[in-house]
């Protein structure tokens, strides 16, 4: 039987169940559980949710739940270190979410475009992507495969494979919508790239 672990809501400061959604009094999410659960927020917001889990973590420590939720907020705010850390920590304790090699990737890209990157950082990019892969197809980190076989190797003009357009054929035929894009753009802090668009 699974514990039961209670925590503060990030968003009113009630007693809550990890297994809630939401909360029932504010209705915010409880756990952070995806870049939309918290894409819209403020800065204040992130803030209040990234101490919360803080908090929450002093009692559970090992939680792969909380530590993805405040890797969420901490690549929110930008924080790429912080955030890899706590995605680093999130992935030894459930290796089973692909999001999680996704956003542990996008960590290290740290805001700077694939083409600007070191190899050794983009080997290890694509080890997180393939990791993902692994789990199952998925549009939006096809897309972001994509985008770093566009933007590294076809501008080094290094051979690669899948080259950047089969993973772009492959990230639409697996459901990739464009809310999944602005938002993975708006975190990476760079502009689509036009041959992606």
């Amino acid at each position: 039987m699974p514990e039961v672990i209670e925590l503060t809501c990030p968003g009113c400061g009630a007693r809550v169940s990890m297994d809630q959604k939401e909360c029932e009094y504010c209705h915010s999410p409880v756990v952070v559980s995806s870049m939309s659960d918290i894409f819209s927020m403020s800065a204040a917001n992130l803030k209040k949710y990234s101490e919360s889990y803080q908090n929450d973590l002093a009692a559970n420590p090992d939680n792969a739940e909380l530590n993805n939720s405040l890797a969420m907020c901490y690549l929110k705010m930008g924080f790429y270190d912080k955030a890899f850390e706590k995605f680093d920590k999130a992935i030894e304790q459930d290796f089973n979410n692909p999001e999680t090699y996704l956003f542990a990737a996008v960590c290290v890209l740290a805001g700077r475009k694939p083409f600007t990157t070191p190899r050794p950082d983009i080997d290890k990019i694509e080890r997180y992507i393939n990791a993902a892969l692994m789990m199952g197809e998925s549009g939006i980190i096809r897309f972001f495969q994509a985008y770093i076989k566009q933007d590294y190797f076809k501008r080094k003009f290094l051979k690669t494979s899948p080259t950047w357009e089969e993973c772009l054929a492959q990230a639409k035929n697996n459901g990739l919508s464009s809310t999944d894009v602005s938002q993975l753009f708006s975190i990476l802090k760079q502009d689509v790239p036009a041959a992606l668009a």
